[in-house]
Parts: structure tokens; C-alpha cells; sequence
């Protein structure tokens, strides 16, 4: 495993994390004991670093990731995110009282005295207009309910309102072979002032894995069958946002890219960590097989100039035109 830091918050995360998205909840039927297993596959592997969320299975994530954490000696920091409870996403929900609730709620969960870092998750976009909010968020760190805090966001200009603040430690963002947007964008203000960038949706909801085809079948309760269209929450958080069809031919295009002896998802991994702003991405898994083939691909080497081009290529040619103004 390979470490990078976290932005200024002086934690070393291992470069793959563990999304724990999967293992709550939409994503179809799950296993608490099949998760638990991939978890601890995970921290075998020198994972260090999970993300979770509150409304990830009603705090089902938050609970099994303090179920980990009390069978482990080796230190394990946990970011969770706040928000999406709200029945409608607002700016007027991210009052004091919401906030303090939504934190309480998640350190019940994580049996712990301490978040290590709280993020809003993908709010309102007026949100970050608000630095009412953002004071809030100064204040329980005062108070020793989060240890630091950032933002999960749906757009790059999101991301770049939300570093204006200069206690927001943490940027999470899509990025992968589909997403290059964050890279053109925003990148380079993220080193400039020192942020910390987790990387979500690194195989674009199981395409980038090359497991996926025209025949593939999702559960009624999988974000896969249900959100194809942002019907439930912004589309860009299934598949990419990129349409079905029109990825699996991409997905064609990169598999010869592949060196031998990777499999696609690696693939996917490495080109992600090839950009030195990032400092770790968090793919999910829910089999320790494969929370070890995720955690494999920290350790290897460097992906070639040409396939590097190759991808961009392809972004270039069959994505772009349909992902980059949206996001």
C-alpha cells in the first residue's frame, strides 16, 4: 500500500480507501457478515482510510464500520458526510440544530467521541454561499465533535466556491476515465491551497470494472436501476452520468489499454492515483476478494504516456461532449 497525505489535516491515508457506500445500501441485497469480511480484507491490505455516510442504509454503513474499528488495533480514520438527510435538499436545512443533530447521530453510530472528518454531502448548491454554515462547522470542531471537515460535491464549480473557505480541509469529487473535468479544473487550486482530494465513483458505478454488459440485470433497489435519470439523486452519481450504451463502448475502447496481469477496475484505480492531487480514491467493495483487488492496484507501477493518451483520447472523442459542461 502507498500513503499520501490528506491536505493540511496531517493525516497519511492509504491511497486506496474503502467506500462504504455499497455496504449500507443501494446497491442492491447485502450481507452484513460478507461486508464486515471485506472490510477487514481491506485493513489486511493496509487500507486506512473508509468513507461513509450517514444515510448510507440508515446508518447500516456507520455501524459496521465501528463494528471494524473494535476488532482492530491498527488506527483507522473515518470520514462520514452529512446533509442528505433533509426530505428536500434546501440551503435553509444546514441550520445549527440540523447539523448538530446529523453529527450526534453519526457519533452514536460510529461509537466514537470524535468524527475525524465530517463532510457536507453534496448540498444545495446555495450552500456555499452561506458562510453561516461554514461557521457552524468551525464551531463543533471547537467544540471537539469533528476533527476537521470538507465537502462532497457534484460540480467543479462547486468545489472551487467551497476551498474560498479556508477551514474546508477536504474536497470529495468524481474523477475517472469518464470524469476528466476535475483535472482540467480544479486540481491545480486544490494543491495551491494545500486541500485534500478523495476521489468517489472511481469505476463509475461497476462500468470501469469491464464486469458490466448489455445484458446486465440490477436489483429494483440498486441506484443502478433506479437513478439512471437523477430520479433520486443527481445522475452523475450513477454511471458517471454518462448514458448506459455509450459507456460500455468506452469501456471497449480501454480495455486493450490494460496491461496483463491487471484486471480493468485497476486499471481504472492506478489512472486515478496518477495525478498527484489526489490523495486517496475510495472504491467500494463488498467481497474481501474484492477489497483486495482494489487495494492491489496502489502498488503498481506507473501507467504508460501512450495509454495515458490513449484514455484522454477516448474522453475526448465519445465523453466529453456529454459529461463535461453538466459537472
Amino acid at each position: 500500500m502507498q500513503y499520501r497525505p490528506l491536505g493540511r489535516t496531517g493525516l497519511s491515508v492509504s491511497t486506496i480507501g474503502f467506500g462504504a457506500w455499497a455496504i449500507g445500501g443501494s446497491w442492491g441485497a447485502v450481507d452484513d457478515d460478507a461486508s464486515l469480511a471485506a472490510l477487514h480484507a481491506a485493513v489486511d491490505a493496509g487500507v486506512n482510510f473508509i468513507d461513509t455516510a450517514d444515510v448510507y442504509g440508515d446508518g447500516r454503513s456507520e455501524r459496521l464500520v465501528a463494528s471494524l474499528r473494535k476488532q482492530r488495533r491498527e488506527p483507522i480514520a473515518v470520514a462520514t458526510k452529512a446533509g442528505r438527510r433533509l426530505p428536500a435538499q434546501t440551503p435553509d436545512g444546514y441550520t445549527r440544530e440540523h447539523l448538530s443533530g446529523w453529527v450526534e447521530r453519526s457519533l452514536r453510530n460510529l461509537e466514537t467521541d470524535t468524527i475525524d472528518l465530517l463532510q457536507l454531502h453534496c448540498p444545495h448548491p446555495a450552500v456555499y454561499d452561506r458562510p453561516e454554515v461554514f461557521q457552524i462547522l468551525d464551531d463543533l470542531t471547537s467544540a471537539g465533535k469533528i476533527r476537521h471537515y470538507g465537502v462532497s460535491v457534484e460540480t467543479v464549480g462547486e468545489a472551487l466556491k467551497a476551498i474560498r473557505y479556508p477551514n474546508v480541509q477536504t474536497v470529495q469529487i468524481i474523477f475517472n476515465p469518464f470524469r476528466l473535468k476535475p483535472a482540467d479544473a480544479f486540481f491545480e487550486q486544490a494543491v495551491a491551497r494545500n486541500v485534500g482530494v478523495i476521489v468517489r465513483v472511481p469505476l463509475a458505478s461497476g462500468l470501469l470494472t469491464g464486469k458490466l454488459g448489455k445484458d446486465s440485470v440490477f436489483d429494483a433497489d440498486d441506484h443502478r436501476a433506479f437513478n439512471r435519470n437523477g430520479e433520486s439523486f443527481d445522475k452523475g452519481e450513477t454511471f458517471s452520468g454518462v448514458p448506459y450504451d455509450l459507456a460500455l463502448a468506452a469501456v471497449d475502447d480501454i480495455r486493450p489499454l490494460v496491461p496483463r496481469g491487471w484486471t480493468m477496475a485497476q486499471f481504472a484505480l492506478r489512472w486515478i492515483l496518477m495525478w498527484d492531487a489526489v490523495s486517496c480514491t475510495i472504491p467500494g467493495a463488498r467481497t474481501a476478494v474484492q477489497a483486495r483487488d482494489n487495494a492491489a492496484a496502489a502498488d503498481l507501477p506507473a501507467i504508460s504516456e501512450e495509454a495515458m493518451t490513449a484514455v484522454r483520447r477516448i474522453y475526448d472523442h465519445r465523453l466529453e461532449r456529454v459529461v463535461h459542461a453538466s459537472w
